[in-house]
């Protein structure tokens, strides 16, 4: 006997859905939505320590998604920011759902920019749009130079690009020609940020650009 599946509807059509709904409650708010994935220890937390003080004048706050732990968050809290914890327990990715949730602990309307702190995962939090107006994608130097033709949909939806642990390339086989070319080839429009929160290189200009995207 043969099992014939149909699929009627989207796997994906509900979080649009939602995420389209989530888009409309940023707007009216005057907030803009960020989306960061990458690996875990790719340096998103540290990234978003590093550059939320250099953003002067921009009223943030910070969604951060875990699959255990509040370790994260307590490390953004301690930046004076509003913050909520979203614990997956086990799942790989958020979803616009699990933000619309997360929402009704903040006031949108005293927030300029709001970071969500994905899922350490190279693969679903790039399936998964959570209503955002930019995605930033963090790797690291010590993940190697071949991740984004074994990752290209995380490269491809992503309009910013950081490159970070810079510091670390001398101790290291990484490429950053290699690199810099594969995402090109994958995503010619996406922005590429080199920074190092260890040595501070690059946050002073990520964090201006930052701002000027926020307020325009």
């Amino acid at each position: 006997m043969t099992l014939r599946v149909v699929l009627r509807e989207s796997v994906l059509l509900k979080n649009q859905k939602r995420a389209a709904e989530l888009r409309e409650a940023f707007r009216d708010s005057g907030t803009k939505a960020v989306n960061i994935i990458g690996s875990p220890g790719s340096g998103k937390t540290s990234m978003l320590e590093q550059v939320i003080p250099r953003l002067s004048g921009i009223k943030v706050a910070v969604i951060e998604g875990d699959i255990a732990t509040t370790r994260d968050a307590e490390r953004i809290a301690a930046l004076n920011v509003p913050v909520v914890q979203i614990t997956t327990h086990g799942a790989c990715h958020l979803d616009a759902n699990l933000i619309a949730e997360s929402l009704y602990k903040l006031n949108l309307n005293a927030v300029d920019l709001l970071f969500i702190e994905n899922i350490g995962n190279l693969v679903c939090p790039a399936s998964f749009d959570l209503g955002e107006n930019l995605r930033i994608l963090v790797i690291s130097a010590t993940e190697g130079s071949d991740k984004p033709f074994k990752y290209p949909m995380a490269f491809r939806s992503s309009q910013a690009i950081v490159i970070n642990k810079t510091d670390l390339i001398p101790f290291t086989d990484f490429s950053m020609e290699k690199v810099i070319d594969e995402i090109q080839a994958i995503n010619s429009d996406a922005r590429i940020l080199q920074v190092s929160c260890r040595t501070q290189e690059g946050l002073e200009k990520m964090a201006a650009w930052l701002k000027e995207w926020t307020l325009a």
